[in-house]
């Protein structure tokens, strides 16, 4: 993917100096997953040295479609020799990561206080202790905020000198065709950074037709014979009744003959039409979660199919390359696993972003340029 961005970057002011400036970091991805945000950092000709995560599953994916090595480690074990080996000479180190976020997550409703998830952003910020990366990135639910492990990690970063930057950003906005809020922060030791704005990058925002709409047409309960992540889940007579009588960008408040959920009947379900509803063509797609694949479990109906998206189109609608693989070819794709690990993902796209936005950061220290204007974009989406 960097091939491609050098190429779309030829002929482009400062291009070729943008260029090297990535070519200067080298990063390690904590909690990397399936490797969302390592195809972006790659894509846009950063060098991801290793990334690390507890879950099995990740390793996989992980290196199937990534030039970085795969530590399978408890964050909790990782020490900083483990990260020092992977940076090895690189000029500019970036400790990247997004830690699980289910506890921080509005989807939820059994988060405790007490919850072990709660402390692996400590881990992150003991391993940024330790190692003294020149460039930090995390990117993370935007519950977060609000968190004294979240302050705790912010104050971290400022007793070590770092200059943090943060916001909360619509993924749809850097060319993610979701709508999908998430907390983005960036600290240097080397100088003021942020995260560039959509229009300095060329973002654009791209809807569901233009992502999924060449998907191969599937009934629910079947899968393409030449894809097996393109596989829908099955559908009860009573979902398919309610599939059938939805409507794009609708709610289950239009429907007339369909037979209502449960949880609808009662008072309290009356505020959440946000579930049992089909995506619309010509918009972002709602957020993907980790159970995407299932008609119930939010606006995850198919536009016009009766059906739920399937799992190479909910790998889509989060970026990643419609050959991205998440399973081994000998191995049976299972929905659970895989659909969890592409809704914890972070979006290619905003990757790239995050990764340009780095590369502007070391291009401006170095003082070959001030001038962003003609910072490209390059959309990792397919």
């Amino acid at each position: 993917m960097a091939e491609a961005a050098v190429e779309f970057m030829t002929g482009i002011r400062n291009s070729t100096g943008l260029t090297a400036a990535a070519a200067m970091v080298r990063a390690v991805d904590l909690f990397c997953g399936a490797g969302g945000l390592t195809k972006g950092l790659e894509s846009v000709g950063i060098d991801v040295g290793l990334g690390i995560d507890v879950d099995p599953a990740c390793e996989y994916p992980y290196t199937a479609n990534n030039r970085a090595a795969f530590l399978l480690k408890d964050i909790k074990e990782v020490r900083a020799q483990d990260l020092d080996a992977a940076f090895g000479e690189a000029k500019y180190r970036l400790l990247a990561g997004c830690a699980p976020c289910q506890t921080f997550s509005t989807y939820n409703q059994k988060a405790r206080p007490d919850d072990a998830r709660w402390w692996l952003l400590a881990q992150f910020s003991r391993l940024v202790r330790e190692v003294k990366p020149e460039l930090v990135t995390m990117e993370n639910v935007p519950l977060l905020t609000t968190q004294g492990v979240f302050e705790q990690f912010l104050k971290t970063l400022n007793d070590l000198d770092y200059d943090p930057w943060l916001d909360i950003v619509n993924c749809s906005d850097y060319g993610v065709p979701q709508c999908r809020r998430r907390l983005v922060l960036m600290a240097s030791r080397l100088g003021p950074i942020r995260l560039l704005d959509p229009s300095e990058l060329g973002c654009t925002v791209r809807t569901v037709r233009e992502s999924i709409s060449k998907c191969p047409p599937l009934e629910a309960g079947c899968r393409d014979q030449n894809d097996e992540l393109h596989q829908a889940a099955r559908l009860s007579d009573t979902n398919l009744a309610r599939i059938r009588a939805s409507r794009p960008g609708g709610t289950w408040r239009d429907w007339t003959d369909a037979p209502l959920a449960e949880c609808h009947k009662r008072a309290s379900g009356k505020t959440y039409p946000g579930v049992y509803a089909r995506m619309s063509w010509d918009e972002p797609a709602p957020t993907i979660t980790t159970q995407f694949y299932g008609f119930g479990n939010g606006r995850f109906g198919h536009p016009e199919q009766d059906r739920a998206i399937s799992l190479r189109e909910g790998a889509i609608l989060q970026g990643f390359p419609s050959d991205y693989a998440f399973v081994r070819p000998d191995e049976r794709v299972c929905k659970k696993p895989v659909g969890r690990l592409i809704g914890n993902a972070v979006p290619v796209d905003l990757g790239a972003a995050i990764g340009l936005s780095i590369a502007a950061h070391v291009h401006e220290i170095a003082g070959e340029s001030r001038d962003r204007r003609f910072i490209p974009f390059v959309s990792m989406s397919y």
